[in-house]
């Protein structure tokens, strides 16, 4: 797992480690059952505080993307988890969104970017 920490980005740290290991479940380079480093091991690896690495995995774990047990450490949850459904469609609501912008911006009708849809969908 790689999580790397930017100071000139605008999400907290906590947020930035969340939403890195969110992607890398999402993109599959974290899959079901694989172990997390430990909170302090984390924290370790990228000079910050315990604190803030706690944070980033009890978020993940409140959206059901890992589970920890003390003693043993985080793993990753199984992608058919309804929480992890749920930020899926999320992300599909959000990326139409854009979708049905850009194309207003464009002056592209309903038909033609349903169109659209129908032919990526095909690929």
């Amino acid at each position: 797992m790689k999580v790397v920490i930017s100071n000139q980005s605008d999400l907290p740290i906590y947020m930035q480690i969340k939403e890195q290991i969110k992607e890398q479940i999402f993109m599959n380079s974290l899959k079901e059952n694989d172990a997390l480093p430990s909170i302090r091991q984390l924290a370790k690896e990228l000079g910050i505080s315990v604190i803030t690495t706690t944070r980033a995995y009890n978020e993940l774990e409140q959206e059901g993307f890992i589970a920890t047990m003390p003693g043993k450490g985080s793993v990753i949850l199984p992608r058919d988890n309804a929480l992890v459904k749920e930020q899926y469609l999320k992300r599909i609501e959000d990326a139409f969104q854009l979708a049905i912008d850009n194309a207003k911006y464009a002056g592209i009708d309903k038909e033609e970017l349903i169109l659209i849809l129908k032919n990526l969908l095909e690929e």
